[in-house]
């Protein structure tokens, strides 16, 4: 089995829809840090798991600079995303989503 792993930090904004009161209903920002982790048991025709610049642009190119429940549909908690993310490549199996420092929330597929 052949493994990487991919970092990427974007910065964006996001309120949270809770059912307890909380200052995170209100729209703020953090800058994300995103830790992918992928893997194939057989490389791709370019002798990789997966580029490492389609990675960039599914995740980044998407939620980079943006308020993120304008282009997520569901609450965007750290958890969330985090499965959202490995749903949107097909050799991810792992997730970990840093919203800020200590807070980390990770998904990953059984």
């Amino acid at each position: 089995m052949y493994y990487i792993q991919k970092k990427i930090e974007i910065s964006a904004s996001h309120r949270l829809v809770l059912d307890y009161e909380s200052k995170c209903t209100q729209l703020h920002g953090h800058n994300w840090i995103i830790t992918l982790y992928c893997k194939a048991s057989q490389l791709n025709q370019n002798g990789m798991v997966v580029d490492f610049t389609e990675l960039k642009r599914k995740i980044k190119g998407k939620l980079d600079h943006q308020n993120l429940n304008d282009v997520l549909p569901f609450n965007p908690t750290a958890e969330n995303i985090a499965r959202w993310c490995v749903d949107q490549v097909p050799q991810c199996y792992k997730a970990i989503v840093q919203e800020s420092e200590g807070n980390m929330a990770a998904y990953e597929e059984d």
